[in-house]
């Protein structure tokens, strides 16, 4: 997702670095220099070398957004899209995949590593909100498309929080790929900071499962009539969801529906070949967190891990490229992953 702060886009260091490969220059660690050189281009970024900062302390610039979606262009610094010296296999070649929330965070580095293995991306985003992070999204995803030969990517702007949106997303992507959606992946989430119950409205309430839970369920319902045995149902929930967040009720109350649908709809799509399981990421540095907590919150954002950092969105990615891979999970439904800077939780 994406803020509402107009700055320049800081994309074209790696879409230069990009455009200048050649087809049989097409290697991971080219493409991966190329983001980093993108998600890094704040002169505060957090160091990046994966030696450096595992156990690494940090503190963000103080920033807030003033709305939700939140705007990763908006960002100090840049989340970091993928990790340095990824290693693409083609693990998603010829495949089809739809991203929900696909435009920035998480999201984006889901699309950009599917695109790498060699899937066809599409994603959903928030028209009058997300335009920019969506164009900077797309644009990586032509320049990478070009080079593996996967279908042409596309951004669908839609509010996923009501039925016929979802269709007619789902119905589009099918519809220019044959009939097929091979890999859902429900990410769009928002959140908003609630110190007691008392205060959350009924509106509030729907606003924030209609998105969060509402999507996900109405998503899956028209994907499944395009999955073939061997498609894969991914969906984001939250370490919030096993270790709860006094502050962000409803948010943490759909995550744990998340958690119970992945669960159920991997049982009920089992015996069609289709695997359903869930990444839940514990404090990542996306467009979400300035766009929800105050100044000093998003400054020390992620400290209270056990690794004393946030995550990016380059260290999540991976997680879901294990899960949509048939070679790498066919033998894994139901289940949670937990990239969460080392808090242990029972699932």
């Amino acid at each position: 997702m994406s803020a509402l702060l107009a700055t320049p886009t800081r994309a074209q260091p790696f879409l230069l670095l990009l455009h200048r490969l050649r087809p049989n220059q097409l290697r991971p660690l080219p493409a991966t220099r190329a983001l980093a050189s993108f998600a890094a281009s704040s002169p505060r970024a957090p160091p990046t070398r994966r030696g450096t900062r595992a156990m690494a302390s940090q503190k963000f610039p103080p920033q807030q957004q003033d709305c939700q979606p939140g705007k990763e262009h908006a960002m100090d610094p840049r989340p970091e899209t993928l990790i340095k010296n990824y290693k693409s296999a083609n693990k998603l070649q010829g495949k089809v995949a739809l991203v929900t929330g696909g435009d920035s965070g998480i999201g984006r580095a889901v699309c950009l590593c599917f695109a790498l293995e060699g899937a066809t991306v599409n994603f959903t985003y928030v028209k009058g909100h997300e335009d920019k992070d969506a164009e900077e999204t797309l644009q990586a995803l032509r320049d990478i498309k070009s080079r593996t030969g996967a279908g042409e990517p596309k951004g669908l702007p839609g509010d996923l929080g009501y039925e016929e949106n979802c269709r007619r997303v789902v119905e589009e992507v099918a519809n220019a790929h044959g009939g097929r959606v091979d890999i859902l992946v429900n990410n769009a989430a928002e959140q908003y900071v609630r110190p007691c119950i008392t205060e959350i409205t009924e509106q509030d309430l729907e606003r924030v499962f209609r998105t969060n839970i509402f999507s996900y369920f109405l998503m899956a319902k028209f994907a499944v009539k395009h999955m073939r045995p061997g498609s894969s149902i991914i969906n984001t929930t939250s370490v919030n969801a096993y270790k709860g967040n006094a502050t962000l009720l409803d948010y943490t109350a759909t995550k744990g529906a998340i958690v119970a649908f992945t669960r159920a709809l991997s049982m009920q799509l089992a015996e069609k070949g289709i695997r359903v399981n869930g990444v839940a990421p514990g404090p990542i540095w996306t467009p979400l967190i300035p766009a929800s907590f105050p100044e000093e919150k998003v400054k020390q954002f992620g400290s209270e891990v056990p690794m004393k950092r946030a995550g990016q969105p380059s260290e999540v990615a991976p997680s879901f490229v294990f899960l949509a891979s048939e070679q790498d999970s066919s033998y894994i439904s139901g289940q949670i992953l937990h990239p969460n800077g080392g808090t242990i939780v029972n699932s």
